[in-house]
């Protein structure tokens, strides 16, 4: 719902930033509908996995002596898998299923490796009694070719998860860019996925679809294109979960997977959607841990506010986010390529323009849709550990909000509307026009 008032917060890392505007700025805050937090996380997930929505509970598909692969979100997925994978474990070992057979696999796509400490920190004690491993994406040796979809993209994906007998999946259902909503079937097939199937779904010529949006599953080829893959992969089960705007989760739903994903998209659809009356002339994103942790997530927010149904700021407008980003651009290869690309062009025009006629390698798609946006919009990032990195990515730094709002004051003037979106990843503004 959209509220006024006069002091506004937004998430900032771990931290709160807290800020006024200036005189002459109008704002209003932009949150999705209240959902309590879950009380009872593991007991809510025992349940989810004894009645799923649909198919069979995960004890009566796995078999002993299979080998099951289970694919997690990466540390930067808000995703509670130190309570949802020790449910899991605790399904297949009533199975029969052995521990030495059973494989974790992180899903991190072309992000960069996890580290140990992330492992335990997003999986507990779970990397004691597992395996748990990165796929390696890049690697032929380590991945299968399951042929090509129905409409075109190469299924490749990780030999971890193409040779198991039985793929379960984590995942947070939100808003996506790409695939209209996260979770689900894309915990496989792009965090899992190879380099020939990132770089085949994160194209040019996939990303320019009209049906290819935010909260878009009808037409969109980029959905359809995954849901084959994690269906050739294997995928057979999974358990989500959806966030409040607090990062509590609010549901929980298991079972087979479109199914279950279905009804996870509807329940998601009424927590995130939120109307807006007409276009504002400034947005302020907010992002936070873990997702603003390097530029290639936190840009995501202003593309999200220009690829909504309708864009949320108008034509010459500004989008502020606030990031502390202290790995800058990112360190995975594909957050490389991002800034790589970014710095390689004059402007965001000659990007798109060279984009669209030789493509881009995976991870440049976030450059390609950034400098589409930034072809109308200005982009402030205030509180970056390295400015200069900012301005690399053909985005302006700011090392205040204030200083932000004096900046975007001088583009769009000092009376000005402003829109404060405290989760603007997990927040999907309807523009009525």
């Amino acid at each position: 719902m959209a509220t006024t008032t006069r002091e506004y917060q937004v998430p900032y890392g771990r931290r709160t930033l807290r800020f006024t505007l200036p005189p002459g700025m109008e704002g209003e805050v932009l949150t999705t509908p209240s959902a309590p937090a879950l009380a009872d996380l593991a007991a809510a997930v025992r349940q989810a996995l004894a009645q799923p929505v649909a198919g069979p509970r995960l004890r009566d598909l796995a078999r002993p002596g299979q080998r099951v692969t289970i694919v997690v979100t990466d540390s930067t997925r808000l995703c509670p898998d130190d309570v949802l994978v020790p449910a899991l474990l605790e399904e297949l070992q009533a199975a029969g299923v052995r521990p030495a057979d059973v494989t974790v696999v992180i899903g991190i796509g072309l992000h960069r490796p996890s580290t140990p400490e992330e492992k335990r920190a997003m999986l507990g004690t779970v990397v004691d009694q597992v395996r748990v491993v990165d796929p390696r994406p890049q690697d032929p040796a380590w991945l299968v070719d399951l042929g090509t979809t129905s409409n075109g993209v190469p299924a490749v994906v990780s030999r971890l998860v193409a040779e198991a007998d039985l793929v379960v999946a984590t995942g947070v259902v939100e808003p996506h860019q790409y695939a209209g909503w996260s979770g689900g079937r894309k915990t496989v097939a792009i965090g899992a996925g190879s380099e020939a199937t990132i770089a085949a779904t994160h194209g040019p010529a996939m990303l320019d679809h009209p049906r290819v949006r935010l909260a878009v599953l009808e037409g969109n080829p980029f959905h359809q294109a995954v849901t084959e893959i994690a269906e050739r992969a294997g995928l057979r089960f999974i358990i989500n979960v959806v966030l409040n705007e607090d990062d509590a989760v609010t549901a929980v739903m298991a079972g087979a997977p479109r199914e279950t994903f279905a009804r996870l998209v509807e329940t998601a659809a009424r927590l995130y959607t939120v109307p807006l009356a007409g276009q504002a002339d400034i947005a302020i994103a907010g992002v936070g841990y873990p997702k603003d942790s390097n530029l290639y997530h936190a840009s995501r927010a202003a593309t999200y506010l220009y690829f909504a149904p309708v864009p949320v700021v108008r034509p010459g407008g500004v989008v502020i986010i606030p990031a502390e980003a202290p790995e800058g651009a990112g360190q995975g290869v594909g957050e490389q390529r991002f800034r790589d690309l970014m710095r390689a062009y004059a402007s965001p025009a000659a990007l798109v323009a060279a984009a669209r006629q030789h493509g881009y390698p995976p991870g440049g798609q976030r450059a390609y849709m950034l400098a589409r946006v930034l072809e109308e919009w200005t982009v402030i990032i205030v509180g970056a550990a390295d400015p200069q990195v900012v301005r690399d990515l053909k985005l302006v730094p700011a090392a205040t909000m204030e200083e932000a709002l004096a900046l975007a004051a001088e583009r769009v003037g000092h009376r000005a509307r402003v829109v404060v979106i405290p989760h603007a990843l997990r927040t999907l503004p309807v523009v009525r026009v």
